[in-house]
């Protein structure tokens, strides 16, 4: 996978001092709880091989998790939180478009159809089902949702 920054990202990418989606896509991958505090010790370096390192396969997936244990308690002095990792994660499911996104989308008028969502890559319907959840900071939403050309 290489590295896929999204425009609603934009304000960041450049200095890594937020967590873009494809990282936080192999966290999820990999069952990694990574605070915004812990990437923020690591050095623009650290950051980028985080964004680069694949982590799809089951060897990568292991290696990403061992390099980012590593890293984070080099760090911080602090094992890495775990996270379960889903088996059937819902951004893989292109049968049915989560109701947290679906609301979401019709609270700014929009109906996203099983076709549209079908179309999304993976780390696409990852970012939305992300930017849909209740507590999140939800502006980059209808961003994403017209990057992504679903209004």
């Amino acid at each position: 996978m290489t590295a896929e920054f999204f425009e609603f990202e934009a304000d960041f990418v450049d200095s890594l001092r937020c967590i873009p989606m494809q990282v936080r896509y192999k966290l999820d991958t990999c069952g990694i709880k990574l605070k915004l505090s812990d990437w923020h010790q690591m050095n623009t370096l650290e950051r980028a091989n985080l964004v680069k390192l694949p982590c799809a396969k089951e060897t990568e997936i292991q290696f990403y998790q061992d390099y980012l244990q590593k890293l984070i308690l080099e760090r911080t002095g602090t094992p890495v939180s775990k996270l379960p990792i889903e088996p059937h994660p819902p951004w893989i499911d292109t049968a049915t478009v989560p109701p947290s996104i679906q609301e979401k989308a019709q609270a700014i008028g929009v109906t996203i159809t099983l076709q549209q969502w079908e179309i999304l890559t993976p780390l696409q319907r990852f970012a939305l089902i992300k930017l849909s959840r209740s507590g999140h900071e939800n502006n980059n939403f209808p961003k994403a949702m017209a990057e992504f050309q679903l209004m």
